[in-house]
């Protein structure tokens, strides 16, 4: 270059750009925006079955590289075939779409056209892997079975944790939509830092999802808004998903709320976004935390998912366990791995220092916050930052006023408040809400989880006054395709077809 040293750095860079832009173009023009919801119906259950059919080699390769166990990993395999072959049924029911008509009346002032409205995809999205779910959250997680859904191409940013299985699952994906008559650049994979900055400020990615890290997360995000062209970036971030156990529940469950608890927080190495990992009990529950202690010092230890990982919750845990106002109650064995940790603070402390306490540990490592009355405990509440769930402990008579008053309370930083439960796990349902205020989520009013997980990747469109030629099928007159609409303010919903299933097209 003219005798022109270029740092290899630098060189990295424009090598990972350009490559990200031929996957994001080879994406925007695979055409899945055009296709019917019939074909991309029958086009993510072919993605299900081809994920089945390779189960036994993913979870084999997921687990040399995850240390998560191979139950766990069929299992997550079953779920991620379910939630492609669930949204599937979300676009063939088509509610999703929201057709909305308005006839036109003159008398109204000012006069009324003819306006019908429905939600069309976005375009091109970027997906970031998650790390601890490699396959519901990876791939073929969620993100990307929502937008391949909503009918956006899918970029996906690899996760470093599990490159291998990334990889082989995206070599699997694309060979099942060929096979299935549909557009194999309709999920592109791409792999590195510099590669997931490059995708994210990209002219043709029209919306990012992310799983992962506030830290990583919010630098995207920046990155997003920063754009000449900002977009929306929907990001699950970090989460505490505080507890609060009543001291009826505390005499009425017993031992195995503390046995429950344990199992919660330190399940697959306590590396869930939802792991209870903030606890609120009230002072003197000395046979609870009894029992908490030894269910937490016979539990095993687990392998972190990445070294980096496994030194950062060294490192955390160590901070927390040093301070004066903090007592270690138990430790787990740790000659598999990480070992699990349960913690103390009593509320005085709590309230002294807030955000310390609520910083997030990701790994087996749970808080208990020793409240003195409902006076104490309302106002460690009331400094709660936004998390993915909340959970209320309570006894089969409790209080309706207290039961209120702590729901409301959970309620205000939760998206989801649970009742003598725990909120590992999360449902895939048309109800089911995944998602927070910051810094669990950067869209509240969205979820990664559940039916409306692709509202997401569409955008509202109005035709005014339009020829009937351009309006889409779900729009013309008759309803040919038998979808629930809104005409003139009143909900319709179809009669079925004959066959008694939706014959969307």
């Amino acid at each position: 270059m003219g005798g022109v040293t270029v740092p290899e750095a630098d060189v990295a860079v424009a090598i990972q750009t350009d490559l990200v832009d031929r996957a994001v173009r080879a994406a925007a023009a695979s055409g899945l925006e055009k296709s019917s919801r019939a074909s991309r119906a029958g086009w993510l259950r072919a993605l299900a079955e081809a994920l089945t059919a390779h189960s036994d080699e993913l979870v084999s390769t997921a687990h040399r590289e995850t240390h998560l166990s191979t139950a766990r990993l069929s299992g997550e395999v079953v779920r991620t075939a379910t939630q492609l072959r669930f949204f599937a049924d979300v676009i063939e029911e088509g509610s999703y779409l929201e057709v909305t008509l308005d006839r036109p009346d003159p008398t109204l002032i000012p006069p009324r056209p003819d306006l019908r409205r429905i939600l069309r995809p976005l375009g091109v999205v970027a997906v970031f892997a998650a790390s601890n779910f490699p396959f519901a959250f990876s791939v073929l997680g969620n993100d990307t079975a929502s937008a391949l859904a909503a009918g956006c191409p899918v970029v996906l940013k690899a996760h470093p944790g599990h490159p291998d299985l990334s990889r082989r699952v995206a070599e699997i994906a694309r060979i099942a939509l060929a096979a299935a008559g549909g557009p194999e650049d309709a999920l592109v994979l791409v792999e590195g830092m510099d590669a997931g900055r490059a995708l994210v400020r990209h002219p043709l990615v029209r919306a990012v999802g992310f799983t992962g890290s506030i830290r990583g997360g919010r630098a995207l995000f920046d990155l997003a808004c920063a754009r000449p062209d900002p977009i929306p970036f929907y990001g699950e971030l970090g989460s505490i998903n505080p507890v609060v156990v009543t001291s009826a529940a505390i005499v009425e469950h017993g031992d195995a709320l503390a046995a429950r608890l344990a199992g919660s927080f330190t399940r697959d190495g306590g590396q869930y976004c939802t792991k209870p990992g903030l606890v609120f009990v009230p002072t003197g529950s000395v046979e609870f935390e009894d029992a908490l202690g030894a269910a937490v010092s016979a539990a095993p230890g687990q392998r972190l998912l990445t070294a980096g990982m496994a030194e950062a919750f060294a490192s955390s845990g160590s901070a927390l366990a040093a301070r004066d106002d903090v007592s270690v109650l138990a430790a787990g064995q740790d000659s598999d791995g990480t070992a699990p940790v349960v913690a103390a603070i009593d509320a005085s402390g709590f309230l002294a220092d807030p955000e310390t306490f609520q910083q997030e540990h990701f790994g087996p490592l749970t808080l208990l916050v020793r409240y003195r009355g409902a006076a104490e405990l309302d106002r460690a509440l009331a400094l709660l930052e936004g998390s993915l769930t909340g959970t209320l402990w309570h006894g089969s008579d409790e209080d309706p006023a207290l039961l209120a008053s702590l729901t409301n309370a959970l309620a205000r930083v939760a998206g989801r408040v649970l009742y003598n439960g725990w909120p590992t796990g999360v449902a895939i349902a048309w109800a089911q809400h995944h998602g927070g205020p910051w810094p669990a989520s950067t869209a509240s009013v969205h979820t990664s989880v559940g039916a409306t997980a692709i509202r997401r990747f569409l955008t509202p469109l109005t035709y005014q006054d339009a020829p009937e030629a351009v309006l889409p099928e779900e729009l013309q007159e008759g309803n040919p395709l038998r979808v629930p609409q809104r005409v003139d303010g009143l909900l319709r919903m179809p009669l079925p077809f004959p066959s008694g299933r939706a014959r969307p097209r």
